[in-house]
């Protein structure tokens, strides 16, 4: 099994293209954080940080007076408001200019981990079959379950590999834009009770970062399925991908029904526990986490049934 896993690995790392999306990706992560550096980042030093903090609660209060605001952007804005409050009144600095500010917002970028993968998982299967290099691994001694399973290992491997080259890139990055000062520094968020509470920047980072990666492992397994049951990838990149950008368009339309609550799309982003606010009252993360592992093993059951059952010859 390991020696499959390692030839699998050989075959993705091989390849041009996987070198190019670990060198864009590499890039993006660089640019983004400077610019967001450069555009303000670098301003809120020294006390700059309250003078800022009072400037958002200013600009948000008025924010507030409009009547046609939603009442999602009503709660959002109150939030904010009331953490920053928190943060001036107990003299806790917040991270704005600081390289937590950097390093939280590069989770945000777990979602070029998810597309690369998609790309290099979705041309998995296929292209053994449009090469026809699948008889020379269906000639081996292992088995189909253990050659399907080595393959979708070493792409979850792979996701790995992307998600810790986005953590010290952005680590790096930021610590030389912002420096390694205030290293200790809290994270004041509310709580599903309305409360400002305080944790550890380090942890809920690496919550954040594990939660994200949780998105990636379900569309790379639904790219992994079409691939094996289609044996396009196009078929397989093009409709992960698309439906990797259109579920919160769904999520927004179908929302008012309680059953919208058991769409995929609905439940890969368990950072919306972390934030107090899950897609529908009631929902909680292992209620998501139960829809996700029933996706999980529908959409592995379908890739292990076609794989081993079907006609390969020719």
């Amino acid at each position: 099994m390991v020696n499959l896993v390692l030839n699998e690995n050989m075959k993705i790392y091989r390849r041009v293209r996987t070198w190019v999306l670990i060198g864009l990706m590499a890039t993006l992560v660089l640019y983004i954080n400077f610019i967001e550096w450069h555009s303000g980042g670098k301003k809120a030093v020294g006390e700059g940080w309250r003078t800022e903090l009072q400037q958002e609660n200013q600009q948000w209060s008025e924010m507030l007076k409009l009547p046609e605001l939603n009442e999602q952007n009503r709660t959002f804005y109150q939030e904010q408001i009331s953490i920053n409050n928190y943060h001036l009144e107990e003299n806790i600095r917040s991270t704005k200019g600081t390289m937590w500010d950097g390093v939280n917002g590069s989770a945000n970028l777990v979602i070029l981990i998810t597309l690369f993968t998609i790309i290099i998982a979705g041309d998995s299967v296929a292209s053994e079959f449009s090469t026809g290099t699948i008889k020379l691994l269906l000639i081996r001694p292992a088995n189909r379950v253990k050659i399907l399973l080595s393959k979708y290992i070493s792409f979850l491997l792979f996701g790995m590999l992307l998600l810790l080259i986005l953590f010290v890139l952005s680590i790096v990055m930021n610590g030389i834009l912002y420096g390694l000062g205030y290293m200790d520094l809290p994270l004041i968020s509310m709580n599903a009770e309305g409360k400002n509470v305080e944790s550890n920047m380090v942890l809920n980072l690496w919550k954040t970062y594990m939660l994200n990666s949780v998105s990636t492992v379900m569309y790379v397994t639904m790219a992994f399925m079409i691939s094996s049951a289609f044996r396009s990838s196009t078929m397989a990149i093009g409709f992960s991908i698309g439906a990797f950008f259109a579920g919160n368009i769904i999520l927004e339309v179908l929302q008012r029904y309680d059953w919208s609550k058991y769409l995929l799309f609905a439940n890969t982003d368990l950072t919306q526990y972390l934030k107090g606010h899950p897609f529908q009252e009631g929902m909680t993360l292992s209620f998501s986490i139960g829809v996700l592992a029933v996706y999980f093993l529908v959409f592995n059951l379908v890739s292990w049934l076609l794989f081993t059952r079907r006609d390969v010859a020719a």
